[in-house]
C-alpha cells in the first residue's frame, strides 16, 4: 500500500527506502512495546488470548508489502527477545523464538501479498488479514508437528493455544483493516491537500 502511495507521489528510490525503513522500524517498535503493555495489564494469559505482537506485524505486511513485511515479521520477535532477555525474562521464550519468527513471517508475507490490492481498495485488508492469520497459525501448527520430537511443545499444546488466541485474531481481523483503511484515507487526503 505504501509503495503505491509513494509511487503516485513520484518519490525517489531514496525517499521510498527512507519512508519504508521508518515505518518498518515503527512497526517493530510497536510489536515490542504492545506485548509488554498487554502483559502488564492482563498478565501472560492476556498475551496468549490477545496475541499483541501479531497486530503490528499484520499492519506492517498490509502497509509495506511482502518483502518489507517479511523483514518486520522476522525482526519483531527477534527484537522483543533481545530487549526483554537483556532485562530479565525473555519474551518470547528462546525455545519458541524460531517458531514465532516463522509464524509471524508467514503472517506478514501473506498480508503483504495484498498490499497493492489494498492500495486500490481498502476493504481488501479484510481478506488479507484473515488469510494471513489462518496461514500463519496453520504453519505454526505444522511446524509443531514436524519438530515435536525436539520442540518443548506438542501439537496438542499449540492447538490449544490457537483456540485460546481466536479472540485476539478476531479482534485483529476487525482492527487492522480499519486502521489500514484509515491510514489510506489519511494519505489520500494529504495528497489532495498538496
Amino acid at each position: 500500500m505504501l509503495e503505491s502511495v509513494l509511487a503516485r507521489r513520484g518519490a525517489s528510490l531514496k525517499v521510498k527506502i527512507t519512508v519504508k525503513s521508518l515505518v518498518a522500524l515503527g512497526v517493530v517498535a510497536l510489536a515490542v512495546l504492545l506485548p509488554q503493555l498487554v502483559h502488564l495489564a492482563a498478565g501472560a494469559s492476556g498475551g496468549v488470548r490477545l496475541l499483541p505482537m501479531y497486530l503490528p506485524v499484520l499492519l506492517g505486511g498490509c502497509l509495506l508489502g511482502t518483502w518489507w513485511g517479511l523483514g518486520v515479521g522476522l525482526a519483531s520477535p527477534l527484537a522483543s527477545f533481545a530487549l526483554t532477555s537483556a532485562f530479565g525474562e525473555a519474551m518470547p521464550a528462546a525455545a519458541r523464538l524460531p517458531f514465532m519468527m516463522a509464524e509471524l513471517a508467514v503472517f506478514a508475507v501473506v498480508s503483504g501479498l495484498f498490499s497493492e490490492k489494498i492500495a486500490e481498495n481498502g476493504w481488501m485488508a479484510f481478506p488479507a488479514v484473515l488469510l494471513a492469520a489462518v496461514s500463519g497459525r496453520a504453519f505454526f501448527l505444522l511446524l509443531s508437528v514436524i519438530f515435536q520430537g525436539v520442540a518443548p511443545f506438542t501439537p496438542a499444546m499449540i492447538w490449544s493455544q490457537i483456540r485460546t488466541g481466536l479472540s485476539g485474531l478476531v479482534l485483529q481481523a476487525v482492527l487492522v483493516p480499519f486502521i489500514v483503511m484509515g491510514l489510506g484515507a489519511l494519505m489520500k487526503r494529504e495528497k489532495n491537500d498538496d
